[in-house]
């Protein structure tokens, strides 16, 4: 529709598409911005310029009397004063104000609707008016008309830069949130992941002063409406393993855990797409088609057949589709308490072992630790395994102290029997270069294990470095793996790294016993760590 008002923004433009059809937006970006074209698949092929991921270090909060003791901040939550939000909102604003066209989305966030909060974004670009089309919960024809005002508005202008020389300001990127005047406000990136992950970090404000759980992971659902929960960071195979097509897909990445069950917070995906292949991950590359946003990829310019393997642009090659690309989905994206929850890590030290269950106490210390490790050649300057820690699984979208989340999760597996368990889809034999990743069949073999109520009451054994119960006989896997001190030739090197790792998870915790809030003291989860620090 072309007759929407934006006066109340302070935005005056005759042509404004409020919540455009997918063809329309196609058309929309086709005319008007350069880059974008139709895949052979029926996606649309999108740029996103400059940048081609999330800036974490250009994003801010706003510092306020109502809301500054509730924040964890430091290097992830940076504080920006009232004075410089205004600025750069009113630079926002004038840009789009002098914009011949404008798009504006309104949708929700959560599936549950106790829950669920109403998000406007205005923005100058069709691309991100599909994107957000295809990530939030699209209303209905009677929701759209009973809409009224947002509660929170997204002013999207990534096309106009920051100004360098503005207090506070380290870039020509500045993503901007205010959480009194329920805004947020983009300069200088064209990234769309920026806008989803606002969405998210004010549900990570927001949730937790209503005594809900929001949480970065996926969730599926069998058939007996058993849910499991699956958080990991990039490459611990969180998309891939809760993928599974005997159980149906309730969200990929966004959900909170309230007092009647979990929902989705998002009504779309957005999945990586570097070296996708149909036969190893059929759900994601069934779901682009059109309506479907392929960011960054190459295509061949005749046949218009995308190149899934090339990183010419980025690595970071996204698809953005609505929930029922998924043949599997789940609609309305809402699941009872979990019966399972995983914690994926890849141990490229290779020391923890392949699957244990965790205690409620262990499970808030290693929701708290986020451990995974990077392998040589991910990144520039990884020449060995390296350790990464990343608080709750997502640090980056976590506004509270992580002791918040901790003991938020503490309390909902204890109320509803919730089965933690700790899982490494890493290395086993030795550390990466000289031990095998464990095999994905393996790991499959777990899951479906654990899902079947086998390893409920399967036989455990202590670890004396990790603490862990360490699960020691599972159908499917070799008994032998399952300890992974006998996989090791070394034993003595075993000892030595597993120690070593033990040492960094007490190194990594100490870090947060600063600024946690009194009535959620840190002690009892530092007392579920390692037993033992470094040797």
């Amino acid at each position: 529709m072309t007759d929407f008002s934006l006066m109340n923004h302070d935005i005056d433009c005759d042509t404004v598409f409020r919540n455009a059809t997918p063809a329309l937006l196609y058309e929309e970006a086709i005319e008007y911005e350069r880059g974008t074209a139709i895949a052979d698949n029926g996606a649309l092929i999108v740029r996103s310029g400059k940048r081609t991921g999330r800036s974490p270090k250009d994003k801010r909060i706003v510092e306020h009397p109502d809301s500054k003791d509730k924040i964890w901040w430091g290097e992830i939550n940076i504080a920006l004063d009232e004075h410089t939000f205004m600025i750069n909102r009113e630079r926002a604003i004038d840009y789009l104000d002098t914009c011949e066209r404008l798009y504006v989305v309104d949708g929700f966030a959560g599936w549950d609707p106790e829950y669920r909060i109403k998000v406007r974004l205005i923005t100058a670009r069709a691309y991100h008016a599909l994107f957000l089309h295809n990530l939030l919960i699209r209303p209905t024809a009677e929701e759209l008309e009973a809409f009224g005002e947002p509660d929170y508005v997204i002013y999207n202008a990534g096309r106009f830069p920051a100004n360098k020389y503005t207090s506070k300001m380290t870039s020509l990127t500045s993503v901007d949130l205010n959480f009194e005047r329920r805004e947020m406000v983009i300069l200088g990136s064209e990234y769309a992941g920026e806008i989803k992950k606002g969405v998210f970090t004010i549900m990570n404000y927001l949730m937790p002063e209503r005594g809900v759980l929001s949480m970065h992971c996926s969730a599926n659902e069998g058939a007996d409406g058993d849910v499991t929960l699956f958080f990991g960071l990039s490459g611990t195979g969180k998309t891939t393993l809760s993928a599974d097509p005997r159980r149906r897909l309730i969200g990929d990445d966004e959900h909170c855990w309230t007092d009647s069950g979990v929902f989705n917070i998002e009504g779309g995906c957005y999945a990586k797409c570097i070296d996708l292949k149909r036969e190893n991950e059929p759900e994601i590359y069934d779901a682009i088609r059109f309506g479907t946003l392929l960011e960054n990829v190459i295509y061949d310019p005749f046949t218009r057949q995308v190149d899934y393997t090339s990183s010419e642009i980025t690595e970071n090659t996204r698809a953005s589709y609505p929930i029922e690309h998924v043949a599997n989905a789940k609609i309305p994206g809402i699941g009872g308490h979990p019966n399972n929850v995983m914690f994926l890590t890849c141990d490229a030290f290779g020391v923890l072992p392949p699957v244990s269950r965790l205690s409620p106490e262990q499970a808030m210390y290693h929701f708290v630790s986020g451990y995974t490790a990077k392998v040589a050649g991910t990144e520039q300057g990884v020449v060995e395994p390296e350790a990464t820690f990343s608080t709750c699984f997502g640090a980056a979208f976590m506004v509270r102290h992580p002791s918040t989340y901790a003991h938020l999760l503490r309390d909902r597996i204890r109320e509803h029997g919730s089965a933690v368990w700790l899982v490494n889809t890493g290395w086993s034999g030795g550390p990466y270069g000289t031990g095998s990743r464990i095999s994905i069949r393996h790991t499959r073999a777990i899951i479906d294990a654990i899902h079947a109520g086998t390893l409920a009451d399967a036989p455990t054994e202590a670890d004396p470095v990790f603490g862990l119960n360490v699960i020691t006989a599972c159908p499917g896997v070799p008994e032998e793996i399952l300890k992974p001190r006998n996989t090791w030739k070394d034993k003595n090197a075993y000892d030595r790294k597993a120690h070593d790792l033990a040492g960094l998870f007490v190194e990594n915790f100490s870090h947060f016993r600063a600024g946690a809030p009194e009535n959620m003291p840190v002690d009892d989860i530092a007392a579920a760590g390692p037993p033992v620090g470094t040797s």
